[in-house]
Formats: C-alpha cells, structure tokens, sequence
C-alpha cells in the first residue's frame, strides 16, 4: 500500500523547490528569487503538459486498476519483442505473488517512509557503508583531513567537496576493482571553515574552494563477501581536476574572440571547471560533466547576455574576484564565456588535458548522457537547468571505434567535435481552448503530443554553419540560449538529468519545478507541463521517430507527475495511485539492469528528506514507483548508479540548513554529533549478498 505522508514543517519551507536559504546562497546563487533569464515569448512546456496528464489520468487509471487487479491482462505498455522472455518471467511473478505483491524485478524490496531521519535510511534487509568522504586523501603525498587545517596544496591531493554525479567503470587487470569518477559541484563555506567570514573570505579559504571544486579519480575495491566498497588511496589512475587545472577548448567556439582573456589571448584553453552537476558515462570510456551554475562565481556584469546567463551585477556571493581578476566580468568580459560547457575526461590517463566540447553549447548544463546511432555514432543528451529553458540534443557525424589504443582513443575523443546541435519545440494535441491550467485532462484523455529537433549549428572538419538567423557558428556555440530563444523552443519547468532507457530507446527527462509557471508576466501552462505553480515537477517520455537516436521527429507523454499521490494532479503512468510512494522535485534518472527508471530527489515540498526512488517502465506494473533510500537532514541524493548488487549515490551537502555553520552543525551526519559535515559517497547492498530488489 501507499506509505503516508508524515505531517513535517522545516525551515525552508518558504523557500523554492523546498530548499533552505544556504542552498540558495551558494549552490546556485539565489538564482530562485532573480528574475526569470529568459523573457522570450516561445510556447511553455508546463502549458503543453498540463492537459495531458490530467486526462490520462482520469481516462486510463480505472483501465490499468482493471488490467493490474486480472493475473494475466493486458499490459498499459507492451514490451519489445526482444524482452518476450523477461515479460514472461514477470507475469509469472505477479501470479506467484499477487496483484500488488513484491514488485517490478528490480524493485522487489519494502519501500522507506517518507522521514526526516538524520541518516541514510535504507529497506529492510540491506546495509550500507560510506565508501570516501570529502577530504580523505586519494593522491600520493596528500595529509590525513583535518578541519582545521585545512590547505590549498592539502584539498588539490584529497576527495572534494559536494560530491554529485558518479561513474564506476571497469579496471581491467585487477580483479574486484574499479574506477569511480565523481564530480564536485560547489562549496559551502560557511559549513567548510570556522570562523567563516562572507564579507571578507581569506585567500587561503578562496584557493582552498578552488582546490574543492572540480572532478575526482579515484579506484575503488569491494569486498567479496559483501557489497561494501572502499577507495584505495594513492593509485596511480587516481587524479584530481579543480578550478585551475588547464582544459583544452574544442569546437567552433574554439579560437573565438569571444574566448579571450588577458591570460589566454588564443581562446583555446581554460583554467578550471566551476559548478559540475550531474553528468555521463561514454560508450569509448570516458566521462562527460555538465557545469551548471556557473553564473554565481562572477562578479560586476552588466551586458544583456550576462542578463540572459544569470550573472550579477554586483559583488560574487564568494568574493573570488578580491584574488583573482578572471572573476571579474568588469576587468575579463569574456571570462564567463570560458564555463557553461559540457568537460570530457579521459579517466584511464592521469596525464590527459580535459576538453570543454563548445558544439554542445553554453547553458547551463545539469549533465549530459550518451546513446549511438545504429551506424555507431554518437547522440548527446542535455538539460538547461534554469524555469522556461531548453533541452538540447547532439547526434554526433564520426564513427566510434573500437579498441583502447591511443589512435583510437583519440579518435573517440573527437567525436563532440564534429555534428549537429538541436533543441527540442514540443507541441500538444489537444486545442489551447482545453488547456486551462488546471490539470484538467483535455477531451482526448492524454497527456501527450509530438515534438522536432530544430537545428543550431553544424560542425565539419572543414568549418561551422549556423541555422540561426543573424548568428554565427561562433555566438551559436556562445549563446546557445539565445539561439534558442530566436528559433522557437519549448520553455521547460527546469530540465535536468536526461536518459535514454537502454533496454527500450526512449529518453526520460527530468524537469524538477518551476513555481512560477503560469504566475503573473510567466509564460502560462501548455500540454507538456500540466500545473500552475508547479512546485513537485514531473519526469516526461520521449520516443524518437523510429526509434532512431538521429532522429529529427519524436512523440512524447508524460510518465511521472510528482507530488502526494492523493493530489488529482499527479500521475504515476497509469498505476494505482495507493500503490505508490510520494515523490517530489525529481532531479538525476538511472537505469538498473532491469531497465527500471531510478530517480534521485532534489528539495522535496512534501515535508520529507529527499531521497532514491525506483519506477517501471514496462509491464503491468509501468508506473510502481517505490522509495528505496533517503539521505540525511539538509542533503540531495545526487549521482545514483545502480548496479546488480550495489547502489551507489551522492550524498550532497549534508547540513545545510539555514542557521547552520562549522562550529554549529545543524546534523550529525556522517561521523556524529559536533563534528563538520562532509559530503559522502555511500554503497548499498543485500545483506544475503542477492541482486537488488530481486
């Protein structure tokens, strides 16, 4: 049965998408309470979603209740032939167990209730354990952490702070090893130093956050007998990346007058990656990292594309520019330019230069997902992370090869060179005269539509085009959101992590909120984002024509609506509503070996912590979403991976709660009472040692 709500206040409950006023501060710089970047008049996403899951809503629960309540009736979704086998083994299941017996294969464990434990709070049956925390020491010669003294020269050789997207890939050679990559998205001052001052931060305290922000490489060991994972420090693959190692630029951008600065008069490098969210794992064994909020360490900007990006006018919440001119947009205009990128890392190569690939444009990118063509090349998934921005699609023009030597590595590692950059215009079935904002469904009972990829820009290896009128390859590239405000894309309520399902083609896109969707001088609802308001978000569909990656068509649905299943307006996909956990502020999505959909929670608005949850994408139970962990108090789940016998996430910013400082923690989390909080990476695994969720 559907777990209940718990009646909870917090103290960020004035706050957007349920976060505290610290999370605003330094995650994105209070970009909630700015006014809206883009002030284009494109259609609305959330106006064109609105209907469609209102009336399917209405239309098909009473008919899945029906299928889901007979042992054998028709699925809501039928499975590819391909999975005939594992449809079987399902209905089989279900005939053992009952209508609403253990669940999905892959989701087959009690779901958590919904709390406010100050913990990972994980099903019955499984433990845990944290695998590396920030700070501990992953490079040779880096000290032991110690908060209070702490060093730039110390942070550049430990873990870094607020941990999110994570990749394990494999280590050949060594057996029950592999290599976790992991992105640090920004740093919490105030819960890093004692004695913090914001007015007047130190320099060491400035280089110190430098050091913290980036990427770490870091091989990991299980141990045989459990699930339990541990970073092995000192390795010679381990590495990290922060915001002054030196990255290569690529693509048309590459060279630009608009990429050079006093320091770098060849617009071709850049020192450092700010604000890296969630992110991918590529099929020749790299990883892609999406810097997002970049806008926040940028001071004094005035120009009408700074506007556009979310950049201040005045002082930078952390005073980076007192130390470092680049961060002053008055003294190094292009400086901004040079971040909002989509970073490639070669993993296997400590001694690689990162890329920032300029054909996958500037926005502010929460990650980016890969999946290939049939002829093997490559199609680049990404999300705007801002209310009534875009999604972003790259299908790529080269081959991957295959095979690990260094002609073909660096083959591969020019694949986002090369190809066309489009953006997603969504548009509803169902006449404007139907959508009203309610929720109500339109008369055709979906909540649904089609959609194209419009153009931006195309890159050969003899030069760029521009399909924007009155832009260049170059300001394309630049101003991507620009370029999608002139050709018409669909506005979205904050799109996030994107990814394809590999077992079935179609791409889920988290959008995570938007509470001024359809408010006074906002765009209003449309069909592809069903409420005004909308402060729980939803997580939409999409099926490229034919199944095709390089598709220039799509259909799309929405699957989730979030919020407390007893509110009219959410949808689970056609499931029984009293079968389901609340969800709220859907973030980062990721596959299980089952192709079930797992989503990590990003300011949950029902009272809860936020928290790990997994839902069907097929089958009779399309639509069963269970909660599987949550995370301790002030925290994200970030960066989850699902695997046959372990679960790994992100447990970002614990403690972040508005009052909260070093000396006076507002959590226990994770290593007790009094002691500073520190971001974490935490493994969850059977105690029978069994699949999950099986």
């Amino acid at each position: 049965m559907r777990i209940p709500l718990p009646i909870i206040r917090t103290n960020s409950d004035s706050h957007p998408g349920g976060r505290s006023a610290l999370t605003c501060r330094f995650r994105c710089g209070d970009a909630c309470f700015h006014e809206v970047p883009n002030t284009s008049t494109n259609p609305y996403v959330g106006d064109v979603i609105a209907e469609a899951v209102s009336r399917r809503t209405t239309l098909r629960a009473a008919a899945v209740v029906s299928a889901a309540a007979a042992v054998g009736a028709t699925a809501t979704v039928a499975a590819p032939q391909a999975d005939a086998a594992e449809a079987a083994t399902e209905a089989a299941a279900t005939e053992r167990t009952g209508t609403f017996g253990r669940g999905a294969r892959g989701l087959r464990f009690t779901p958590v209730a919904p709390n406010t434990a100050d913990t990972v709070t994980i099903p019955d049956g499984y433990a845990q354990n944290i695998v590396i925390r920030w700070g501990e020491p992953i490079l040779r010669g880096a000290p032991a952490f110690d908060p209070d003294k702490q060093t730039a020269a110390a942070q550049a050789g430990q873990f870094g702070y607020n941990c999110d997207f994570l990749s394990l890939l494999p280590l050949p050679g060594e057996r029950g090893r592999q290599l976790l990559v992991a992105n640090h998205e920004y740093t919490d001052e105030v819960l890093m130093f004692r004695g913090y001052d914001a007015a007047n931060p130190t320099r060491e305290q400035v280089e110190i956050a430098w050091a913290a922000h980036g990427l770490s490489v870091v091989v990991v060991e299980g141990d045989r007998k459990t699930g339990k994972l541990t970073a092995v420090p000192r390795h010679s693959l381990n590495r990290r990346v922060t915001a002054t190692s030196e990255f290569k630029v690529t693509g048309p951008a590459a060279g630009s007058d608009l990429l050079k600065t006093s320091a770098d008069p060849t617009g071709r490098k850049v020192l450092g990656t700010l604000n890296n969210c969630s992110g991918g794992t590529t099929p020749w064994g790299t990883t892609l990292h999406g810097e997002e909020n970049f806008n926040q360490y940028f001071a004094n900007a005035t120009r009408a594309t700074d506007k556009r990006y979310g950049l201040g006018t005045t002082a930078s919440e952390r005073k980076w520019e007192l130390y470092d001119k680049r961060f002053d947009v008055a003294q190094e205009p292009n400086e901004p330019h040079r971040f909002g990128y989509v970073v490639e890392l070669d993993p296997y190569d400590p001694t690689s230069k990162p890329r920032k690939h300029t054909l996958l444009g500037r926005v502010k990118h929460e990650g980016a997902t890969v999946r290939l063509t049939d002829d093997g090349r490559p199609v680049v998934y990404t999300g705007d992370d801002e209310r009534f921005d875009y999604f972003y699609k790259f299908v790529g023009s080269k081959r991957m090869m295959k095979g690990t030597s260094r002609a073909v590595r660096e083959h591969n590692l020019s694949l986002l060179d090369e190809g066309t950059l489009y953006v997603a215009k969504l548009t509803g079935d169902s006449p404007a005269i139907e959508i009203d904002g309610t929720g109500k469904l339109p008369s055709d009972g979906e909540f649904d539509g089609s959609g194209e990829w419009i153009p931006l820009v195309t890159a050969t290896a003899k030069g760029a085009v521009s399909h924007v009128d009155g832009m260049t390859a170059e300001e394309v590239c630049v101003f991507t959101r620009l370029a999608g405000d002139k050709v018409g894309a669909t506005k979205m309520d904050r799109p996030e992590d994107i990814e394809p399902n590999p077992h079935t083609g179609k791409v889920y896109v988290a959008l995570t909120n938007n509470s001024r969707r359809g408010t006074t001088g906002n765009a209003p609802v449309d069909e592809a984002n069903p409420r005004i308001g909308n402060k729980h978000g939803q997580v939409l569909e999409l099926t490229e024509r034919w199944n095709r990656a390089d598709s220039k068509k799509f259909a799309w649905s929405l699957f989730l609506v979030a919020g407390d299943p007893n509110d009219p307006a959410t949808y689970f996909a056609g499931f029984p509503k009293d079968q389901v956990s609340p969800i709220s502020c859907p973030d980062n999505v990721a596959f299980d070996p089952y192709g079930n959909l797992w989503i990590s929670t990003d300011g949950n608005q029902l009272g809860s912590h936020d928290g790990l949850f997994g839902v069907a994408t097929r089958g009779e139970r399309r639509g069963e979403l269970k909660q599987f962990l949550t995370v301790p108090a002030g925290a994200e789940t970030c960066g989850p991976i699902i695997q046959d016998r372990r679960v790994l996430v992100a447990v970002q910013h614990p403690g972040e709660l508005d009052g909260a400082t070093a000396e006076k923690p507002l959590s226990a989390w994770p290593d007790g009472a009094g002691k500073i909080n520190r971001p974490a990476v935490v493994a969850v695994w059977r105690k029978d040692g069994c699949n999950i969720g099986v």
